[in-house]
């Protein structure tokens, strides 16, 4: 009995994973197209509902982001909240049960505000300024908060 709950968790484990990995490339593809399209639009003097629609998504793809790394945090071997885990094995432990998720969570907070902020905002070019200048601060801390697979024994991959 105890052999098949290991392999259900194993299981369970690596969708999380995939699904952490994979929802990745969504992430940065919404939050850029966010930057880029208010960039754009910019000087345009309208705030179309697809400007506010590209916004909230690349938004809630991120707090999902956040919500499956938070149960994968839960699951994975990488991260041990035991006495001493940061002393004990300060690399790959300090960077996923530290590092990683609390540059992640001040990255999707900082997003959330910038929209938040956007949206209370009356002037058209404010909003996009406010949405560009949040939103690449965010993805500047998310992309410095990734295992790449070219960071030093971070185990990260492409996938």
């Amino acid at each position: 009995m105890a052999q098949i709950l290991k392999m259900e968790e194993n299981v369970f484990y690596n969708i999380l994973r995939a699904s952490h990995s994979g929802l990745r490339w969504v992430a940065l593809i919404l939050l850029i197209a966010a930057i880029v399209n208010a960039a754009v639009s910019l000087k345009s003097g309208y705030y179309k509902k697809k400007d506010k629609m590209l916004n909230l998504f690349a938004m809630v793809i991120l707090h999902l982001q956040f919500l499956i790394g938070a149960f994968l945090l839960m699951t994975s071997p990488k991260v041990s909240y035991h006495a001493g885990w940061i002393a004990e094995k300060p690399g790959i432990y300090r960077f996923y049960g530290l590092e990683h998720l609390l540059g992640m969570l001040i990255a999707i907070v900082l997003i959330t505000i910038g929209r938040k902020k956007a949206e209370n905002t009356i002037a058209i070019n404010a909003k996009h300024r406010k949405i560009m200048v949040y939103y690449l601060i965010g993805l500047v801390i998310i992309l410095a908060m990734i295992p790449w697979p070219f960071r030093a024994n971070l185990g990260g991959t492409w996938m």
